[in-house]
């Protein structure tokens, strides 16, 4: 799910731009620690607003949840669903700084207008095959402001010079593999042979 949440993102933001006026702006999905790399790896960043993934963690607090499922008077035992909170940068890879300026602005007024995204209240083509089987979604997005010393390490991990960016958190994205592990009867009453001895 991964992969359709940048997708649906990207689609959002693209189509802000064009509401917006900036029909010169665009957003791909890709590593801008690769944007000073060779040609045909950095081609498709040229000028654009690039949003990549840098980090991703699960939420601990949900860890505690039960792992089964009643229906039909059976029991079925899962792992349980990891709820994952993701790092977003978005990167102006722009060759005008301006211009960099002017799409950040841009994607910080989009999500300062929308942060939740569910499937009642977003619009995103089906017709990809990798987003014909998404289901319901219901996830949060938020803006996340490191510190200068935090900013130092991400740009020094991505190798590259540091371009203007912005970074949000989206919250609780669940990761659920459909597989069931077990399986068993209802347990629905308990009795005991209890005997006392004299």
């Amino acid at each position: 799910m991964i992969f359709e949440v940048f997708q649906i993102l990207k689609e959002q933001i693209n189509h802000y731009f064009e509401e917006v006026g900036l029909e010169n702006s665009e957003l791909v999905i890709d590593n801008i620690a690769l944007a000073e790399g060779a040609a045909e790896a950095s081609d498709g960043m040229r000028d654009k607003m690039v949003l990549t993934l840098v980090n991703l963690h699960e939420e601990g607090t949900l860890k505690n949840f039960s792992n089964h499922n009643v229906s039909n008077n059976k029991v079925q035992y899962r792992n349980r669903v990891i709820n994952l909170h993701l790092f977003l940068l978005f990167s102006a890879n722009r060759s005008v700084y301006s211009n960099s300026l002017i799409d950040l602005s841009a994607v910080i007024n989009f999500f300062q207008g929308k942060k939740r995204f569910t499937q009642a209240n977003t619009v995103f083509n089906r017709e990809l095959e990798a987003m014909e089987n998404v289901g319901d979604f219901n996830f949060t997005i938020e803006l996340y402001t490191p510190t200068f010393e935090e900013m130092n390490f991400i740009w020094g991990t991505l190798g590259g010079k540091q371009l203007p960016s912005v970074l949000y958190q989206l919250n609780l994205l669940p990761m659920e593999r459909d597989m069931t592990h077990s399986e068993g009867p209802l347990i629905e009453s308990v009795h005991s042979d209890v005997k006392t001895k004299n």
